[in-house]
């Protein structure tokens, strides 16, 4: 009897000792998944949860966190699937709640959120980590809400009294950097990293900010602390890259050795990645960022999201369309650029850069006027775009479509005020305004001068913004000509060409500058000649100074010696 007693007595220790050690065996997987997920190793991570989830089916923990790995590859009917799960697995697990409220948020919907949000603190309102899930499904989202995200992390603050836990201070702090308040911010990561000093999202954060305020030298050094303790924290390298990548567009003297050292460490994040799909698209997306097409289209040719739906397999089509036109293969460039406008699924993701490399490639292959309205749509999305409708414009003027370049530069000049290059947009705008007139005056059409009026403006617009321009008043002086009456009494274009005349003598460019200085001077002394005879002298005797054989000088002078008949009084061509 004492003996079935003992065995009875051991068979209990070894299932109690089995039991626990089962549980412990459960925490730590769940506590490496959470590691695996800070790491950005996602792949790794979901694999791991499935696992937990198969194993211990009712903990409602491993479902949210599956599904929270999901929300972050933008999976989002998987992300909802595994928090159902959850709720029904573990009903009185709150955080999948929260998880189907994130969901909702990301998909538009904030009444369905705050459902399953009241329903989560319904379950669990005394649990701070019921308000700290809700507060950052509000923070971690493209657009931010700040109103609500706020009252649930401090809730959060609040109910953790014993601010055992660095999550609620991370969460607080990058509710505030995010907003770059770093004033704010800082302190919150010093607090979490009072709670656990290696906590190596913090320092990463904390250096983002230095980032974020353009030092650079700090942000490196504090990230480089990160790497010195964990050589193997992935998201380390990946935001060291970016303030290398930073750096080295700041710093253009040192900028080749940074983006270097940039692309070497986003390297280095990619192999310390399970080198899934997600973290080859980060790679691939920061290659952009780079302007390393070459390696770029050598690694999208191989990057397949798991799903051709998968809004990402988007963003794959645009980088292979992007890196082949910039590789000049415009044919499979545009081949790409037409398959992502095809996905009218995605329609609302087009942005402007996807027009501009559309009208690009139909550019380069000679496809001029789908061009021009691509690259017109998208500097119309993005201003900053303009000088590649400049360009499409400049095409036009050398073709000498001067109607056209004049509509192209009208839209260019009404994109950016702010254009470094407005003032060289002016100035085609005008010449195309006025030689679109001028060729119409040599086909007969002498009745119309809007055209001239325009170009005039432009050049008015050009002189102010380039005062000493010398080419504008010599414009302005050709247009005001012919808009003078028929018989060139007036004196309209007189300022204009005096002008040009100063500014001519004042830089000793009168060598460079004959032909047009005769062209002024001979023009000026027509108009002189009625009312002014010996300034008119002047002017065609400074003209016979350039060209001593100038006819026109010669025959006007002669006649205000009263020697022969006048010249024509129009010395110059439309």
């Amino acid at each position: 009897m004492q003996t079935m007693k003992m065995i009875k007595k051991n068979i209990a220790l070894a299932t109690g000792l089995l039991l626990m050690g089962s549980t412990a065996s459960f925490a730590q997987s769940l506590a490496d998944a959470k590691k695996a997920i800070d790491a950005e190793q996602y792949q790794k991570a979901t694999s791991m949860l499935k696992t937990l989830v198969a194993n211990q089916p009712k903990e409602g923990d491993n479902y949210f966190n599956l599904g929270k790995v999901y929300l972050l590859t933008d999976d989002i009917d998987s992300a909802k699937a595994a928090f159902t799960n959850g709720t029904t697995a573990d009903a009185k697990n709150a955080l999948n709640f929260v998880g189907l409220g994130q969901a909702d948020l990301l998909q538009g919907n904030a009444a369905n959120a705050k459902t399953n949000f009241d329903k989560a603190i319904s379950i669990k309102g005394k649990d701070y980590q019921t308000y700290l899930a809700i507060g950052r499904a509000y923070i971690d989202q493209k657009n931010v809400d700040y109103a609500q995200a706020l009252p649930n992390l401090q809730k959060a603050d609040e109910l953790d009294s014993k601010d055992k836990d660095p999550e609620t201070f991370l969460a607080l702090a990058d509710f505030y950097a995010y907003q770059r308040k770093n004033t704010e911010a800082y302190p919150m990561y010093l607090r979490a990293l009072d709670i656990s000093p290696n906590l190596s999202r913090a320092h990463v954060q904390i250096g983002k900010m230095y980032k974020d305020a353009f030092a650079f030298p700090e942000a490196e050094a504090e990230i480089k602390k990160v790497i010195e303790t964990d050589p193997n924290y992935g998201p380390a390298y990946r935001e060291l890259a970016e303030v290398q990548m930073q750096w080295s567009f700041a710093d253009p003297k040192n900028g080749p050795a940074k983006k270097a050292e940039a692309l070497q460490n986003m390297r280095k994040y990619l192999d310390l990645t399970d080198k899934s799909f997600d973290s080859r698209l980060r790679y691939a997306q920061f290659l952009v960022y780079a302007s390393d097409f070459e390696t770029l289209e050598k690694e999208v040719a191989t990057l397949n999201a798991p799903d051709p739906k998968n809004p990402k397999t988007f963003v794959v089509t645009r980088m292979r369309g992007y890196s082949s036109i910039e590789n000049k293969n415009y044919e499979q460039g545009l081949k790409y650029m037409n398959e992502l406008f095809g996905r009218t699924q995605d329609a609302s993701r087009i942005i402007g850069s996807d027009y501009l490399y559309l009208g690009r490639a139909q550019q380069n292959l000679g496809q001029d006027s789908l061009a021009y309205i691509n690259i017109a749509k998208a500097v119309e999305l993005d201003s900053t775009k303009v000088e590649e409708l400049a360009t499409i414009g400049n095409k036009y003027y050398t073709a000498k479509n001067f109607a056209k370049a004049s509509e192209v530069y009208e839209k260019v000049v009404k994109a950016n005020s702010k254009n470094p290059n407005i003032a060289m947009a002016y100035y085609y705008l005008g010449a195309s305004n006025y030689f679109t007139w001028a060729y119409a005056n040599q086909a007969g059409n002498t009745t119309n001068k809007d055209m001239l009026v325009k170009a005039d403006t432009a050049f008015s617009k050009l002189t102010k913004l380039a005062p000493d321009y010398e080419v504008a008043y010599l414009y302005r002086a050709r247009v005001n000509k012919n808009l003078d009456d028929a018989e060139n009494t007036g004196k309209l274009a007189v300022p204009y060409y005096e002008k040009y005349i100063e500014l001519i003598l004042s830089k000793s460019k009168e060598a460079a500058s004959k032909t047009q200085l005769i062209e002024a001077y001979n023009y000026l002394g027509a108009v002189w000649a009625s009312t002014d005879k010996e300034k008119a002298k002047e002017y065609f005797n400074k003209t016979l100074a350039l060209d001593p054989s100038n006819a026109l000088a010669t025959d006007n002078l002669k006649f205000l010696a009263g020697g022969g008949a006048a010249a024509k009084k129009t010395p110059i061509k439309k």
